[in-house]
């Protein structure tokens, strides 16, 4: 069963839009969450929270499923799936640090909900009323590119009809020490659809779902998924060590290098990123990579150019 993406949401500094975040060169200011989803309900959650908020709303919107603010389809056939690494570490320090200095009467009751692992896509099921399957993917840096193969098991077990995966980081003092350096404040989000669905609803196909690999060797990888497609890849995305291990004479891309550190987001941008490409002029098919050789494990998708699904329960 092919898996097709009719939705793209973005919430990066100077990048609102896939066909922004294709063309951006350097981040402007930041995103404020409440000028594009409102000022209530956003008072006591993080700031990955809130981008996530942002990107899913972005996403829901442009894959046609919400419409002034309500749902145009079954909430239960939804799935939520989220990409982060850092996400909340900041709350769940400040907690930790609270409980050691003050004991657990400090904590406010405000606050220690925001401590859960799941909170990011928790809050974007509850405020879409998105009711399928709902996963937390927290995976290290392939972590965005596996919550895309996640939606797309859960479509072809039938789980779901659509799936919502969004990949955000949030940038302040706590992650900053972690990593060592600037963070990504944002993120983006795809909507995952099966060709059953797209057909019902007559969806608009952004891009299609490839071939996909994991392991330990990203120039191994590369190769494999390269050899299986039916037409020459035509570029790739990657970041740090990565992008030295892909082929130079093909086009590359590190929006690491433009945002600073994607960490868990990584995945979904590059998804992002190259549909804006597509919706630019890209006719064939690119190659996404996150993590190295250097990490404990790397990931690559394939994703293709718009093509329209085939109607039928065999369509492929």
């Amino acid at each position: 069963m092919s898996i097709y993406v009719t939705g793209v949401g973005v919430a990066l500094p100077g990048a609102d839009s896939a066909a922004e975040l294709a063309a951006a060169e350097r981040p402007v200011g930041s995103v404020d969450p409440a000028a594009v989803l409102g000022k209530k309900g956003l008072r006591y959650k993080d700031r990955a929270t809130q981008l996530g908020l942002v990107a899913a709303q972005r996403v829901l919107t442009d894959a046609g499923l919400l419409h002034d603010g309500t749902l145009t389809t079954d909430g239960t056939r939804v799935a939520v799936l989220v990409s982060s690494n850092l996400g909340n570490v900041d709350t769940a320090c400040r907690v930790a640090r609270t409980i050691a200095d003050e004991g657990t009467r400090g904590l406010s009751p405000m606050d220690t909900p925001n401590a859960s692992s799941n909170i990011i896509a928790s809050e974007i099921a509850i405020r879409f009323g998105l009711h399928g399957p709902n996963l937390m993917v927290c995976n290290g840096p392939a972590s965005g590119i596996d919550a895309i193969r996640w939606g797309t098991a859960l479509l072809r077990s039938g789980r779901a009809d659509q799936a919502v995966v969004v990949g955000v980081e949030p940038d302040n003092e706590i992650v900053r020490e972690l990593v060592g350096g600037p963070v990504a404040d944002g993120g983006a989000a795809l909507v995952l659809e099966h060709a059953d669905a797209v057909v019902a609803r007559g969806a608009t196909v952004r891009a299609v779902i490839g071939g996909h690999t994991r392991g330990a060797d990203v120039a191994a990888g590369f190769r494999e998924l390269a050899d299986g497609e039916p037409t020459r890849l035509t570029g790739w995305f990657a970041s740090g060590a990565a992008a030295k291990a892909l082929p130079s004479e093909l086009p590359g891309h590190d929006l690491a290098a433009i945002w600073g550190e994607l960490s868990g987001a990584l995945g979904v941008v590059q998804a992002a990123a190259a549909i804006g490409g597509f919706g630019a002029g890209t006719d064939g098919p690119v190659c996404l990579v996150a993590g190295s050789d250097d990490d404990d494990g790397s990931a690559a998708l394939v994703l293709r150019p718009p093509a329209p699904p085939a109607a039928g329960p065999d369509a492929v």
